[in-house]
């Protein structure tokens, strides 16, 4: 029998870089983006992918603080949550944000496979949620943001939204 933590793993793997049913997972979303499709927002006071790819990553560096129960602080941005994006934002920003993102997806996947299943029903303290609900919760996460990154990329004319 596949353990919970290993079931937990692949559905964060599908969601963020693994091929899966539903469609383009998060790093498949942001895969061929060019600077200035990351930087287009929709509408006044709407985020732009670029916005939602530092916001992801920043969720992922929240699930391992929490999981491993670092401190606050550690993020290489200031702030938490949404951050402005950089205005013109540069292929280098643009290639940053997305190396972020992985960056913070492999050292969260490791807290993961480094849990035994038991610490799956732990609430840490900074959370209402179980480890097992900040897991999960964070694969469902990458695949929300994913569609709504297909979705900017159809408005902004980059093709097909698969």
């Amino acid at each position: 029998m596949t353990s919970p933590i290993d079931l937990l793993l692949a559905l964060i793997d599908q969601g963020f870089d693994h091929k899966s049913w539903h469609g383009p997972n998060l790093r498949g979303s942001v895969r061929g983006v060019e600077a200035a499709v990351a930087a287009r927002r929709p509408a006044e006071g709407r985020h732009c992918i670029w916005e939602i790819v530092v916001h992801a990553a920043y969720w992922k560096y929240t699930v391992r603080r929490r999981l491993l129960g670092e401190k606050r602080g550690s993020f290489p941005r200031k702030g938490s949550n949404w951050f402005p994006a950089p205005v013109p934002l540069t292929a280098e920003a643009w290639a940053e944000a997305v190396a972020l993102l992985e960056q913070t997806h492999r050292t969260m996947r490791e807290a993961v496979a480094a849990l035994a299943p038991a610490d799956l029903e732990f609430t840490p303290p900074e959370s209402k949620t179980s480890n097992f609900g900040l897991i999960s919760g964070i694969a469902a996460h990458d695949v929300y943001h994913a569609g709504q990154i297909q979705l900017l990329k159809r408005l902004a004319g980059a093709g097909p939204a698969e």
